[in-house]
């Protein structure tokens, strides 16, 4: 289904994405340096060109990007508010101080919500949900992935680390989105300088967020860069990774 959004990529700024997806038995393939491409391309896009917008095809693509990451016992413990509407990204932007510039100028920006601990134990309306009309699994299975839900409440403890457990899951998905964008040659920022209080607020003046059920995680602006990327300076190799053998 996804296969028809994959084109020929060019990008003429630093980077520059130039392959050709094949697709052999259903597999979409590319090389590795073509791996290496996509990910020097993403970077921290501190300003967007306010006059480019991300076409509905490829926000598709993104979205799709952060719905099908994975997630710790496939509990989805997410949702994403996709923002293109101008007067609420100004408004955003004045409370977001990690991002006064990207923010009004981006096509979309993406808050993520997390569930609340009572949402994801394994007693609660949307793990049964998940579990009986996502899933589909019959009845015994639901009833042991509920027993397993409620081993590793346990062991994770009170709603502080329920939270922070659910919190990392979503920042599976934002990643997740940030590189399907970049396959698309389409930039972003990760947002995490934000007053969650004031946002929480504009969300709800707005409908926007049921706060029994969800807290505002992250965000993240998606467009289109105005200045070239510097070149990314991470450490080396041999100073991060440990292999054994």
């Amino acid at each position: 289904m996804l296969a028809k959004h994959f084109r020929y990529i060019r990008c003429s700024k630093t980077i520059n994405l130039n392959f050709k997806i094949s697709i052999i038995k259903g597999v979409i393939i590319i090389n590795r340096n073509e791996v290496l491409d996509i990910l020097n391309f993403r970077h921290a896009c501190k300003e967007f060109d306010s006059t480019k917008k991300i076409s509905s095809e490829d926000l598709e693509v993104i979205i799709e990007g952060g719905r099908l990451a994975p997630s710790s016992v496939g509990i989805e413990p997410w949702h994403f508010i996709v923002i293109e509407n101008q007067e609420l990204k100004d408004e955003l932007g004045k409370v977001c101080f990690g991002g006064t510039k990207q923010i009004p100028t981006c096509s979309n920006f993406v808050i993520f919500l997390t569930r609340t601990p009572k949402e994801i134990r394994s007693n609660s309306a949307y793990i049964e949900h998940l579990l009986k009309d996502v899933q589909h699994l019959p009845e015994d299975a639901a009833s042991k992935m509920k027993e397993f839900l409620k081993t590793a409440e346990d062991i994770v403890g009170d709603d502080r680390n329920m939270q922070a457990y659910a919190n990392e899951q979503t920042y599976i998905a934002l990643s997740s989105m940030m590189l399907s964008a970049a396959m698309l040659t389409i930039d972003s920022c990760t947002i995490g300088g934000m007053d969650k209080k004031a946002v929480k607020k504009i969300l709800l003046d707005r409908g926007l967020i049921d706060t029994d059920k969800f807290q505002v995680t992250i965000g993240c602006a998606f467009g289109y860069r105005v200045n070239k990327a510097k070149p990314k300076l991470r450490q080396p190799m041999n100073e991060v990774v440990t292999i054994v053998k």
